[in-house]
């Protein structure tokens, strides 16, 4: 997928110095899921890259993880996710994780709303997106990309987490 000033792409083993500058920064690594630790040096990274290839092999579209990389200057930004939810895998998250130099550049958001340009393209109805209840920024850029505030739920990863639900006409309505 390719934006004004984004793309999205596969991940490739060769994206781990700069995944792990992402992955491998506290500001960043305080917000995953708990499924996901900081991540310690090239070959860890290296090591998750691979896992997160494989799985995106076994994903049925519009499920995948993309490597978000700037337009300008190809360099890796961070990633963006469309990922089944635990516990059930019934509903799809929406995610992003950019590095801390990128934060409040608008990238999340203009990466979010083509992720759900093309979910809805290819017949997905809704999208999620959860965040912790002190993440402030990532409720922000959910509300910028569209995504509707519903609710806290401590139905995911066993976590209280807030809970932004995105629909078509819900991305349509802020053109």
């Amino acid at each position: 997928m390719v934006t004004e000033r984004l793309i999205l792409r596969p991940w490739r083993l060769g994206d781990a110095e700069q995944a792990l500058e992402v992955y491998g920064d506290n500001r960043v690594a305080r917000w995953l899921s708990p499924a996901m630790d900081r991540v310690s040096d090239a070959s860890a990274m290296r090591l998750v890259l691979q896992q997160w290839m494989g799985e995106d092999e076994r994903l049925v579209p519009p499920a995948g993880r993309w490597a978000i990389e700037l337009r300008n200057g190809n360099r890796l930004a961070g990633d963006a996710v469309l990922l089944p939810l635990p516990p059930g895998d019934e509903d799809l998250e929406m995610g992003w994780h950019l590095h801390p130099d990128l934060w409040g550049k608008g990238y999340a958001v203009e990466a979010g709303r083509a992720l759900a340009r093309w979910a809805f393209a290819k017949g997905l109805n809704e999208l999620y997106a959860v965040a912790r209840s002190t993440n402030n920024r990532a409720a922000a850029t959910a509300r910028r990309i569209g995504l509707e505030w519903v609710g806290e739920t401590d139905k995911y990863y066993d976590m209280h987490l807030q809970v932004f639900r995105l629909r078509p006409a819900d991305l349509d309505a802020d053109r």
